[in-house]
């Protein structure tokens, strides 16, 4: 049994769509959470920079003393987890294998489709880990670094954000695919709209929370669960919202961030905190 926190890495507020999973999954397991709002999006960064990003993301958690490391970001996850794996002292996980797995699962034609970042789409993960499972998937990859936008910073009314997405989806809707792999942890808080951008017909594969089901599997593996290990303990009730020990932090507006998160968390209060970019370090200020 281990009861400190599980880290979780984004470039923003799109790993939240990870931390919503987890917290109805693993309700008991406590919640790190660092959001680099102040430099967003990964997306359009070189990979080299996308690394040494996600590497000040890590060391800061590394400091808060977690005992699992989830990079929440399929950019920062293509860009660095062979490195963090291989250097860290902790498990760590990311989310796009899980999502090549429950992709490569539930096409009945072959035909998959694949919305990410820029970023994620050059890196070719999605397409090379589905063609290894398959040489015979036809496999359609989408850059909508705009959608990424969209979460972060909604319009007001509905109909615009569905306006908007189905005009970047429309090369899915006008495709033979009937998987769409949600590659980006920011295109969750959507799913509802791009589900209607799409059509029914499509299954969408939520990456960041499939990844979720690899992170109980680590902790069974590692026997490192909070001892406290009760299904029942759902994060809507009381029992979730009295409990203040998970940590948010972002590098951009707390205030926005604290919004955003309770709206989409549906939790009542949460601990957020901004953290200073310093010469390349992140430091909390009180």
């Amino acid at each position: 049994m281990d009861n400190r926190a599980i880290g979780y890495l984004d470039s923003g507020i799109g790993g939240l769509s990870v931390v919503k999973q987890a917290l109805k999954q693993l309700p008991n397991e406590q919640v790190y959470y660092i959001g680099d709002t102040a430099r967003m999006p990964y997306g359009p960064r070189t990979p080299e920079e996308v690394k040494k990003f996600t590497w000040q993301l890590v060391d800061f958690l590394m400091e808060q003393d977690i005992k699992l490391l989830v990079i929440a970001c399929n950019t920062a996850t293509a860009a660095a987890l062979d490195d963090l794996t291989k250097q860290l002292p902790i498990p760590v996980v990311g989310v796009i294998q899980p999502g090549i797995d429950a992709a490569s699962k539930a096409t009945s034609i072959n035909n998959i489709g694949i919305a990410a970042t820029q970023g994620t789409v050059n890196s070719l993960a999605y397409y090379n880990g589905l063609k290894k499972i398959n040489r015979n998937f036809h496999i359609l990859q989408l850059a909508a670094p705009t959608l990424v936008k969209i979460a972060e910073q909604p319009p007001k009314d509905d109909a615009t954000v569905q306006r908007l997405v189905t005009n970047i989806l429309s090369p899915i809707k006008n495709s033979d695919v009937d998987t769409l792999v949600l590659g980006c942890t920011h295109f969750p808080l959507l799913a509802k709209f791009i589900q209607e951008a799409v059509g029914e017909q499509v299954k969408l594969v939520d990456a960041g929370a499939s990844a979720v089901n690899v992170v109980e599997q680590t902790l069974d593996n590692f026997a490192i669960k909070h001892e406290n290990d009760n299904r029942q303990i759902k994060h809507e009730n009381d029992n979730r919202q009295i409990r203040n020990t998970d940590k948010y932090f972002t590098t951009g507006d707390p205030e926005t961030f604290d919004q955003l998160a309770k709206n989409w968390l549906q939790i009542s209060s949460l601990s957020v905190q901004h953290v200073d970019i310093l010469d390349g370090k992140l430091i909390t200020v009180e």
